[in-house]
C-alpha cells in the first residue's frame, strides 16, 4: 500500500509493502511527521523552533527531541569543519537536519513493527528497506536538474539513504557559510548512506563547498555521492557505480 499527504511543507510518500496492517502503520508515519512539524516548523506560530526564537524558552525548558537535534547540529557542524549551519540572520532554523532526523525515525517506526519492505520518500530525501512489491530491489530516479522530466541517473539499493540537495528547484537558497555566498557551481548533489540521517545532513553540508563537495563525500566510510555542475558536468565518487548495478 502507497499512500502521499503534504506534511512539513513537501509531499511525504510512504509506502509499505506485503502487511495486512499498512494503513495503520502507514498512518503512524505520517502521524510522526505531523508532530514533528508541529514541534521544528519555523513558519509555526506555537513550535519549539519559533518559541526558541522568540526568547519564548530558554535551554532549560526545551523538550528532549529539541536537545537531541541540538546536540546532533553541533556533532554534524564540527564534522564537516563549519560548512552546516542551523543559524541564519539571527533565527535558528534546523531543517536541514531534521528532515532525514524525522524520515530516519520514521523508518524505525516501521522496522520495530516488524516491516522489512518499505520506501519513505520526504521531499526528494528517501529511506528504504528491502524489495518492492514486485519482488524488486527499489530504484530511485536522479533527476536531471536542466530536463527535470527526464532522470540523469537511476541507482538501486535494498536498504539506507539516499538524499538529494539542489538549486534547481528552488533557486539559490543554499550558502556557503565561511563567506555567506550562495552556492552557484554546482546544482545537484546526491549521496547514498546507510541511513538517510547520515545522507542528507552530508549531502547538505557538502553542497555548501561547491565543487570540492565530492572529494568530501569520497572521504566518508561507506557513503558514495554523485554531482552535477552547472556545465551539466557529472562527478561520481569512486564507488557510486555499484548502485547502478540491480542488487
Amino acid at each position: 500500500m502507497k499512500q502521499q499527504q503534504d506534511i512539513m511543507g513537501m509531499p511525504i510518500t510512504v509506502e509499505v509493502v506485503g502487511r495486512d496492517d499498512a494503513a495503520v502503520l502507514i498512518k503512524k508515519v505520517f502521524d510522526y511527521f505531523k508532530d514533528v512539524d508541529e514541534k521544528f516548523s519555523p513558519f509555526k506560530s506555537q513550535s519549539e523552533v519559533t518559541k526558541i526564537n522568540n526568547g519564548e524558552i530558554f535551554p532549560g525548558e526545551y523538550s528532549d527531541e529539541m536537545k537531541q537535534v541540538l546536540d546532533l547540529t553541533e556533532k554534524t557542524w564540527r564534522e564537516t569543519n563549519g560548512y552546516f549551519e542551523v543559524v541564519f540572520n539571527g533565527q535558528f532554523n534546523p531543517s536541514g537536519l531534521v528532515k532525514g532526523w524525522a524520515i530516519q525515525n520514521a523508518a524505525q517506526i516501521l522496522r520495530r513493527a516488524g516491516v522489512k519492505n518499505f520506501y519513505i520518500n520526504a521531499g526528494g530525501d528517501i529511506e528504504v528497506g528491502g524489495k518492492n512489491e514486485a519482488d524488486q530491489t527499489w530504484s530511485v530516479g536522479i533527476r536531471n536538474p536542466f530536463a527535470q522530466d527526464k532522470v540523469a541517473k537511476i541507482v538501486y539499493t535494498a536498504g539506507g539513504g539516499i538524499a538529494t540537495s539542489g538549486t534547481y528547484l528552488r533557486g539559490e537558497h543554499i550558502y556557503n557559510p565561511k563567506n555567506g555566498a550562495a552556492v552557484n557551481e554546482i546544482v545537484s548533489l546526491t549521496v547514498i548512506g546507510p541511513n538517510i540521517f547520515d545522507a542528507d545532513r552530508y549531502a547538505t553540508a557538502a553542497f555548501a563547498m561547491g565543487k570540492k563537495a565530492i572529494e568530501f563525500i569520497e572521504k566518508l566510510i561507506g557513503f558514495e555521492g554523485y554531482m552535477i555542475d552547472t556545465q551539466g558536468i557529472g562527478t561520481m565518487t569512486s564507488g557510486f557505480d555499484k548502485y547502478s548495478i540491480k542488487q
